[in-house]
């Protein structure tokens, strides 16, 4: 578990700032689960998504999302674990690649989190932000994402990373806008 508490350059918890907004969510509370909700529920709803509002601030890092108060899927899920490891608890970086347009190719990956609940184990959120036809909860131990698995090509990709991919940080570190971004979603191969 040790490598899903550790400060890191994209998941950068020990700011002082991440840390009071931790500590601010925390509250009273020493039950996992209610820190969880109140960290998810703060970044889904307080933290806007960069091409929902068509913000040009391009974010990768945890404090970079939070400063600025937007950030793709990628960096809001990188915002949600910075501000969850504060907490002790432990937290990952999750993928789904999806439909861009819902009906088959462009495909891109879609950024999610991994939390690790004490009375659940792992249990994956998604803090993008909800909007008409959207919306994620926090239910466990039941799942409620912001998007399901349709076609063939479209699956849920195994695995929870201590650190987001490559292929993730190079786009949002090489694309300055929104638009830029959107034009250049990563994505990986799957075969059916």
């Amino acid at each position: 578990m040790k490598k899903y508490l550790e400060n890191s350059e994209f998941i950068n918890w020990n700011h002082p700032e991440i840390l009071e907004v931790a500590r601010n969510l925390k509250g009273d509370s020493d039950e996992d689960r209610e820190i969880a909700k109140a960290c998810f529920e703060y970044v889904r709803d307080s933290i806007k998504h960069s091409w929902d509002f068509q913000i040009d601030v391009i974010t990768c890092k945890a404090t970079d999302v939070l400063m600025h108060r937007t950030g793709y899927c990628y960096s809001k899920s990188h915002l949600l674990a910075g501000l969850l490891r504060a907490n002790g608890i432990p937290a990952g970086l999750c993928y789904q690649r999806l439909s861009l347009t819902g009906d088959g190719a462009p495909y891109c990956l879609h950024g999610l989190n991994a939390i690790y609940l004490n009375d659940f184990g792992w249990y994956r959120v998604d803090p993008r932000g909800n909007k008409e036809g959207v919306e994620a909860k926090f239910t466990p131990p039941l799942e409620q994402l912001a998007f399901g698995t349709k076609d063939r090509l479209e699956t849920d990709i195994q695995g929870i990373w201590p650190e987001p991919l490559t292929i993730i940080v190079k786009t949002l570190q090489q694309n300055k806008t929104c638009m830029a971004v959107y034009e250049n979603l990563p994505d990986i191969e799957v075969y059916s």
